[in-house]
């Protein structure tokens, strides 16, 4: 039974969490169950590493910066210099990854100043030069994780200008959330307590956001190695620009496609400009998937590289800050 009950919540409540004063006991109402067992199957999913957090995804780039950057490391330095980007408090993803390019990690920063000082602060103390891959175009991103349907619904894309302001109460809002939701029977009363608010205008906030469009989604974050799911590749092309628009909005629409991204180039080093995250459990399955997704959209005549993760360093949310007045 707990492990049913377990599969319903990951299913149905990546998205769609209720946004209320009690919202495990909604979420038991609407499963049929009791609170008293809804909250202990969340616990043993966080205390099992299945789970990362109960809370918001936000969009890329509305509440702070961030940016996908790698780096080169020579095989005898990796653990080390592995170990320095995961320190670094703005570092929420690092992984190993196949290829020359061995490091990618992602940086959420306060704001383009703090990035910056980031990315030159890992360079100084790695020794080598950083690439900064940053977000272009977004056509699917962080829109959940079904465990047992992987078929993904289009998305439109959003050009890197068409973002919603946020307050600086928003980002107070969002960094109060990072952490994720407790399992108190009124976790958004812990919430409002740290921002100074009362609990009503704290739910009516989130709301907000979501309607925005600044919390992409509001659920449970899954980790989805725990799942099984470590055959995981990074899948580039080299796309013409005047193509790629076209390509990234069919690429995100594919079955099997979690993410899928427009990023800056690193010119002759890296002139991929596509990207596309493939999840699964068999490498062979997810290489024979990623070719059939490469046909039907065109893309096989294009240079490209597939790019599975080897290693998780660290993955953790991304940690907001207020932008210093």
């Amino acid at each position: 039974m707990a492990d049913q009950l377990a599969g319903d919540l990951i299913e149905r409540f990546q998205r769609d969490f209720p946004i209320v004063r009690r919202p495990y006991a909604e979420i038991a109402r609407r499963l049929d169950r009791s609170e008293v067992e809804v909250v202990a199957v969340l616990m043993g999913l966080l205390d099992q590493g299945r789970l990362t957090r109960i809370g918001p995804v936000v969009r890329p780039n509305v509440a702070g910066c961030s940016t996908l950057a790698a780096i080169a490391v020579p095989p005898e330095r990796l653990d080390a210099v592995a170990r320095q980007v995961s320190s670094e408090a703005g570092v929420n993803h690092n992984y190993e990854r196949e290829g020359r390019i061995n490091l990618w990690f992602v940086v959420h920063a306060r704001d383009e100043a703090d990035l910056t000082e980031t990315l030159s602060r890992i360079s100084r103390r790695a020794g080598l030069p950083v690439y900064d891959f940053r977000l272009e175009t977004e056509y699917k991103i962080n829109l959940g994780f079904s465990l047992l349907d992987t078929k993904s619904p289009e998305t439109a894309p959003q050009p890197p200008g068409d973002v919603p302001a946020c307050s600086t109460d928003d980002v107070a809002l969002i960094a109060a959330l990072d952490a994720g939701l407790g399992l108190e029977p009124e976790p958004f009363g812990q919430v409002a307590g740290r921002i100074g608010t009362d609990v009503d205008a704290c739910l009516a906030q989130i709301r907000n956001l979501i309607e925005r469009g600044v919390i992409r989604r509001f659920g449970l974050v899954l980790r989805h190695r725990a799942f099984g799911y470590d055959a995981n590749a990074m899948a580039v092309w080299q796309v013409p620009v005047g193509d790629i628009d076209r390509i990234g909005r069919a690429l995100a629409a594919e079955k099997g496609v979690n993410l899928c991204y427009r990023r800056r180039t690193a010119l002759a080093d890296w002139p991929f400009n596509l990207y596309a995250m493939i999840h699964g459990k068999d490498r062979a399955a997810v290489e024979a998937r990623i070719g059939e997704i490469a046909s039907a959209q065109g893309l096989s005549g294009f240079e490209s590289r597939i790019l599975f993760s080897t290693r998780c360093f660290k993955q953790t949310g991304a940690r907001h800050r207020k932008v210093a007045a």
